[in-house]
């Protein structure tokens, strides 16, 4: 919600992202995060934020109505909905890393069982009598699933291992 106010705000002044930045001293790439839900503004950012797209805070929060309070009791209630969201991106971003893990392991466990499955069937197909052409048509089946999965797998593994070892890096 605050992503998507902030972008409207901006775009309603005819503000690019970059301009908004310069009037800010923050990058470019930050305005795009907050649009984007990827962060949050700091609380002073944030009052700074305000008053260049000429909106009060609690626009830019989502309240519809604000009854005149003590400017500390309004940074207060801003610092708490701050908090709200910044625990709701480290929620989202904690579900994606452990979906990362999972998915890694997984794809890691299937391919090396895979392998294990066609060590021990051994190419058996290579002595069937080939002279049934169903028997021909599923030896080469087998031998074309046999050789893809061979090149596949240090491509698999590879993969696996590094996006592993990358969500782990990000805890």
């Amino acid at each position: 919600m605050l992503g998507e106010n902030i972008k409207a705000m901006r775009e309603s002044k005819g503000l690019s992202q970059e301009e908004l930045a310069v009037k800010l001293n923050v990058v470019r790439q930050t305005v795009s995060k907050w649009e984007r839900g990827r962060s949050v503004p700091d609380a002073d950012l944030l009052v700074r934020l305000s008053e260049e797209l000429g909106a009060p805070v609690s626009v830019l929060l989502g309240e519809v109505s604000v009854e005149d309070a003590p400017r500390f009791d309004e940074l207060r209630v801003i610092a708490e909905k701050l908090e709200v969201v910044n625990h709701q991106l480290a929620l989202k971003a904690e579900r994606g890393r452990k979906t990362a893990l999972v998915s890694c392991v997984a794809i890691f466990v299937i391919a090396v069982l895979a392998l294990t499955c066609l060590a021990v069937m051994g190419s058996g197909y290579l002595a069937w009598d080939l002279s049934d052409p169903e028997i021909a048509v599923a030896a080469t089946v087998l031998h074309g699933f046999e050789w893809l999965f061979i090149r596949v797998l240090p491509v698999l593994l590879i993969a696996s291992v590094g996006g592993f070892c990358l969500a782990w890096r990000r805890r």
